[in-house]
């Protein structure tokens, strides 16, 4: 509402006139304790959501420091795969299936800039890795070419198994033989397992990689 207010007859202005709210004599007022709650509730939930998804993203089995092929480093697995899929292969030296290297090589190239990380794990549980594991690293560095990670041999089956095969065998059963192929979604969920006969340019597998992207 508009008031004209004038000094003179021939002076006048306009003035805005703001009608007057009534508020209540005693407006309920909240306690600073009770902002200090609701902080510290906000920050719990934030917390447990965050700690609720790495622990899905990247499974407890998978949270140890590994050591490298042919290094005295260790990496952590969670810090490598944690929210990506991931290609987890058993490997061998001496095997019908060694060739195999070089398609994962190519897999690695083709998917890693979408987030794809393959890890190999040399094993002698079917008894065809090299004695030495410098032999085992000059076959898969030097013959192959390959530039994914590799971790020392670990076994793979049976009671002796890491805690990464040990998981993935629970929910995909145990390596068959050697290059069998286990797919990992973002969640740390094994997708499927695949047999030694299945090469890594497989149009399924390959299909299977990218629907989990």
């Amino acid at each position: 509402m508009f008031a004209a207010l004038c000094s003179s007859p021939s002076v006048c202005h306009l003035e805005l006139e703001v009608p007057k709210i009534n508020y209540p004599e005693e407006m309920p007022r909240m306690k600073p304790s009770f902002f200090v709650l609701s902080r510290k509730l906000i920050a719990f939930t934030v917390l447990f959501a965050n700690t609720a998804f790495a622990n899905v993203a990247c499974p407890e089995a998978f949270n140890h420091d590994l050591k490298l092929l042919r290094s005295e480093n260790t990496q952590n697995l969670c810090e490598l795969v944690e929210g990506k899929p991931v290609l987890i292969i058993n490997t061998a030296s001496f095997c019908g299936y060694t060739g195999q290297f070089s398609g994962l090589e190519k897999l690695h190239k083709q998917y890693g800039g979408q987030g794809l990380v393959v890890l190999g794990f040399p094993s002698n549980d079917f008894k065809q890795e090299a004695k030495e594991e410098s032999e085992t690293a000059k076959i898969c560095y030097v013959n192959y070419g390959v530039s994914f990670t590799m971790f020392a041999p670990v076994s793979v089956k049976g009671a002796e198994a890491n805690s990464v095969f040990s998981y993935l065998s629970e929910q995909h059963g145990e390596p068959s033989w050697n290059f069998n192929k286990y797919l990992v979604d973002k969640n740390g969920s094994v997708v499927k397992r695949y047999n030694s006969s299945v090469k890594p340019n497989s149009k399924a597998l390959q299909a299977d990689i990218e629907s989990v992207l």
